[in-house]
């Protein structure tokens, strides 16, 4: 084994309470196997445990969170082998492939151990990136959450008031769900006219150019939604998924305004939000995904490639042939 290698490596499998530690020798044979309860004193006291048994490097499924903060304060390298590697690598220890936490801590230190030249540690990225990456997934996840919940209400009103589901563009837009909230169900609806339209839509700044006689007419023209006991049923789902999606959707923007107030303070702002068509959301999702590591993306600057001249950009650095520092994402 190269003189490099590390004697001693280890894999922590992760979970919500416990989290399962093996430990490796430059053979494979496993030194130490424990279990780690998820509390700020353990983490620390196994952090300076692995320091004591020779540990320079552990390996580890996801790249964040309190557990790589411990390692990383302890002085440890940390190397991060995705879940779904980690699945393929089962494979080579046996045909059963199945889920166990003490298992993957040993596939976790073993793939270390005979594949870590292959490897590289963690890279943080700057406190100002990781709390954007924080807000922008959040976001995303938001997002997510609002596009269910508008696939839920549109299924919902394809049943009961389909004229209300196809009445605007979007069902989950700001009018849409105004229209939903004053107008639940078809015996609510029953009630306008195109005078009373109208001024529902004035009232609510509708900003479409459809005319309230246009939009009467899509309603009349839709099938016959539900009436009776099942709709009223329908009309309490409906309030209950509008009432979810302004929510929602509120959220969103404040995320959204947050989003913008921190790329605003960013470093590497006017990298981003210099891209074609980026725009200010999109642009600190880039950021917090890509990151502000500079060596996770060795290279040249194009005045430095053959024909154009210039010295080496001393900021981008070289990386060593083959490896590619991974930034903390």
């Amino acid at each position: 084994m190269d003189a490099a290698t590390p004697s001693r490596v280890a894999g922590l499998d992760w979970a919500s309470r416990l989290h399962a530690v093996c430990v490796l020798d430059s053979d494979g044979q496993v030194r130490a196997r424990f279990d780690v309860p998820h509390t700020g004193t353990e983490l620390r006291g196994w952090a300076r445990r692995l320091v004591r048994l020779g540990v320079p490097k552990v390996a580890i499924e996801r790249p964040d969170g309190p557990v790589v903060e411990a390692l990383l304060a302890a002085g440890l390298e940390v190397v991060v082998i995705p879940g779904r590697q980690v699945k393929a690598l089962r494979g080579r220890y046996g045909t059963a492939g199945n889920k166990d936490d003490r298992f993957d801590a040993e596939v976790l230190a073993d793939a270390l151990r005979t594949d870590g030249h292959r490897l590289v540690p963690l890279v943080p990225d700057a406190p100002e990136t990781t709390a954007l990456r924080v807000v922008s997934r959040a976001r995303k996840s938001l997002v997510a959450t609002r596009v269910a919940l508008a696939n839920e209400l549109r299924a919902n009103l394809e049943i009961a008031f389909p004229g209300a589901a196809t009445l605007f563009s979007d069902v989950d837009s700001p009018i849409a769900l105004a229209f939903l909230r004053r107008f639940p169900s078809v015996t609510q609806a029953a009630w306008l006219t195109e005078a009373r339209l109208a001024a529902f839509l004035r009232r609510m700044g509708y900003p479409g150019r459809k005319a309230a006689a246009a939009l009467l007419g899509r309603l009349a023209d839709a099938p016959a939604g539900l009436t009776g006991p099942e709709g009223e049923a329908r009309a309490m789902v409906t309030l209950g998924l509008v009432a979810a999606l302004n929510t929602v959707r509120a959220q969103i923007d404040e995320l959204e305004g947050e989003i913008v107030e921190r790329l605003g303070t960013h470093a590497d702002a006017a990298i981003f939000t210099a891209l074609p068509r980026s725009g200010r959301v999109r642009a600190a999702a880039l950021l917090a995904e890509i990151g502000d590591c500079r060596a996770r993306f060795p290279g040249r600057r194009v005045a430095d490639l053959p024909g154009w001249g210039g010295p080496i950009d001393p900021a981008v650095g070289q990386a060593q042939e083959g490896r590619v520092p991974l930034c903390l994402r």
